[in-house]
């Protein structure tokens, strides 16, 4: 591939700001889209680079590339590229990828809903979306199994001392903490700065000290870290703050002890959350569970 390009993009926002690229990329090579994405990932990161970084992109921004499936089930596929990775699976990224084709029309629209299936590097990924006047007003899909990896370990994580974490896997692996070990610090908008140095150290620490490996996706890491604790909206059942970076975490340097807070409901963290819940029997596999993001988003 060149250096001169032209894509077409639209730009959406589901939570956070989601580009969803529908045309202009050549032929990827690779028989599954996740192929495709480790294709992209050692042989042309420029394409995820020139769509994230200024001047064309900003930190909290990521992107699909939207492709042909390769599988015979699916209606399209769709690479996913966000700041520090590409990653096999992302809920966010999933709902602006399936209202971007419903509102072009690149896949026929339906009301008052269309059902269909998207293939996303993890596989297959089941699409119900609610139509009214031509517009999408709400996306649920059906996510790629999650499990849980790592139960109430303890780790030594620099300048908090020992934490115990939950380390799961939603579509990406994510480690995971409860806000009340750490005094003085609540789930809210205030105590942002706090919210994302916490996680930033724990996901440092967790990345040398808890392996994970996937069955599918070898070299596969922890690359996301949750903080959650009890909520007091009566609509809710649990509260969560994603990090999301844009660089990787130096325990040697303070400079890199911070991120962005995902705005954007989290399927993959929810996921994640509900694995862990339900290895430690809180979570029946036919109870509801409805997550409350940092800034007020509910969803089930």
């Amino acid at each position: 591939m060149g250096f001169k390009r032209f894509f077409n993009a639209v730009e959406t926002h589901s939570g956070e700001p989601m580009r969803v690229i529908t045309g202009g990329v050549p032929h990827i090579p690779g028989n599954s889209v996740y192929e495709q994405m480790k294709w992209l990932e050692e042989n042309d990161d420029q394409v995820r680079m020139l769509m994230l970084r200024e001047p064309r992109g900003y930190p909290p921004v990521c992107c699909n590339l939207v492709v042909p499936p390769k599988h015979p089930d699916a209606a399209a596929g769709f690479i996913i590229m966000e700041q520090t990775e590409y990653v096999v699976m992302s809920g966010g990224n999933t709902i602006s990828v399936a209202t971007v084709l419903l509102e072009t029309g690149m896949i026929p629209m339906q009301e008052p809903v269309t059902e269909f299936i998207l293939e996303a590097p993890a596989g297959l990924i089941g699409i119900k979306a609610q139509c009214c006047n031509g517009k999408v007003t709400q996306v649920t899909f059906r996510n790629v199994p999650a499990f849980a990896v790592h139960l109430d370990k303890e780790i030594d994580v620099p300048h908090l001392g020992k934490v115990t974490v939950d380390v799961a896997w939603g579509g990406m692996f994510y480690v995971l903490a409860d806000v009340r070990q750490f005094k003085g610090v609540d789930l809210i908008p205030k105590h942002g700065a706090e919210i994302c140095r916490i996680p930033s150290l724990i996901l440092a620490a967790a990345q040398e000290q808890l392996p994970v490996a996937h069955p599918h996706y070898p070299g596969i890491g922890i690359t996301n870290a949750l903080l959650s604790g009890p909520t007091s909206n009566p609509n809710a059942d649990w509260k969560n703050a994603v990090r999301v970076g844009s660089g990787l975490v130096d325990l040697n340097n303070p400079a890199t002890w911070t991120a962005a807070l995902d705005r954007c409901p989290c399927g993959t963290g929810t996921c994640a959350k509900m694995a862990v819940l339900h290895a430690k029997g809180h979570l029946p596999l036919n109870q509801a569970f409805r997550h409350e993001g940092l800034l007020g988003i509910v969803y089930t």
